[in-house]
């Protein structure tokens, strides 16, 4: 592919980067169970940091005697709303520039504006997720949500790299195909949020298997009943086991799925002739499928946890490589054809 960058090429693919290091800080403050390290929001039992004089503790205490300190969960808390923060301000720039630079030939507008939208709501979820205290809905959607947020900033960085699609191979097909495999990621991920927001990642430790059966006890109604009322406090679940054993079964399940179908279209696409796409596709569907497997079976270590988060974004950005890969080709343009302005000479838009 031929590259032009265009302005704010180099921001977009920063903020990508930023947004890939925020979606690993969140899986980090959910697996240390720090989601309410800080009670209020934006601040911290009212500061801009975690209270740590004996003024900021006492204050701290005389305002929320039901929360008390914890420093590190608290700085967990923290650090992820500071660099979530950072990004916000990287997207508004990088909207402004958008404007300033709507009337360039091929200059995106919509997506920088849609991005500015998307991570004011997040902002939103950020202080749902606080004040409604942990509700798996808004959990979900928040993780959701930033997903989206990495998806979208790898897209506008394709766009504004100026690489314009030279395969002819295409197919409606295959695209139809890369489609399909990005909407069905999206649909896992958005499992493995409610995994994760309904502290099921345990519900079974071993496998194939679960609780040494093909099919142990589960409650698919309770464990996806959407509409469950707000309570009191999410932190660490209040489902039973049989509709975390459900939720779990179900993300396992739409693992294999998913799966089998990225591994069909790596196979399409090293038969039309992308091997590197194919060959990039399988490794990050690999290594997420290894640490998906590694969490069950060493019981949900850390480190492998927040990397399966990590897996899981980068085989999102693939997707979204591959499905701006495979578009079809831009018409060439007539050099025949000019629009002559007060001397100055450019090709119309055809």
């Amino acid at each position: 592919m031929a590259f032009s960058p265009r302005p704010g090429f180099r921001l977009a693919l920063a903020a990508t980067l930023l947004a890939l290091l925020v979606v690993m800080l969140g899986a980090y403050t959910r697996l240390t169970h720090a989601g309410l390290g800080c009670p209020d929001w934006p601040g911290c039992y009212g500061f801009m940091g975690v209270p740590q004089s004996s003024e900021q503790l006492a204050h701290a205490e005389r305002h929320f005697p039901d929360a008390p300190v914890e420093a590190e969960k608290g700085w967990n808390e923290m650090v992820h709303r500071y660099f979530a923060g950072s990004l916000g301000l990287l997207i508004a720039l990088l909207a402004l520039l958008a404007v300033r630079h709507r009337g360039l030939p091929g200059q995106p507008l919509k997506l920088p504006l849609l991005l500015l939208a998307l991570v004011l709501l997040q902002a939103a979820f950020g202080m749902w997720t606080v004040t409604l205290k942990l509700w798996p809905q808004v959990v979900s959607a928040h993780l959701l949500g930033g997903f989206a947020t990495l998806a979208l900033l790898c897209l506008l960085s394709l766009r504004l790299s100026g690489a314009v699609p030279t395969w002819a191979g295409g197919s409606v097909r295959l695209r139809g195909l890369a489609a399909l495999g990005l909407l069905a990621l999206v649909g896992q991920i958005a499992l493995g949020g409610w995994v994760s927001s309904n502290y099921a990642a345990m519900a079974c430790t071993d496998l194939p298997t679960c609780h040494g059966q093909w099919w142990p006890a589960t409650d698919f109604a309770n464990g996806f009943h959407l509409a469950q009322q707000i309570g009191p406090n999410y932190l660490g679940g209040q489902l039973d086991s049989a509709a975390r054993t459900a939720i779990h079964l179900s993300h396992r399940l739409g693992a294999l799925l998913v799966a089998l179908l990225l591994l069909t279209l790596a196979w399409r696409l090293w038969r039309g002739g992308l091997p590197r796409l194919a060959g990039l596709l399988l490794l990050a569907l690999t290594l997420q499928v290894s640490l998906g497997i590694a969490n069950v079976l060493l019981h949900l270590p850390l480190p492998v946890a927040v990397a399966h988060n990590l897996g899981g974004a980068a085989l999102l950005l693939v997707l979204v490589a591959i499905n701006y890969r495979l578009r079809p080709a831009p018409a060439p343009v007539s050099v025949g054809l000019r629009l002559v302005v007060r001397g100055n000479c450019d090709l119309p838009r055809l």
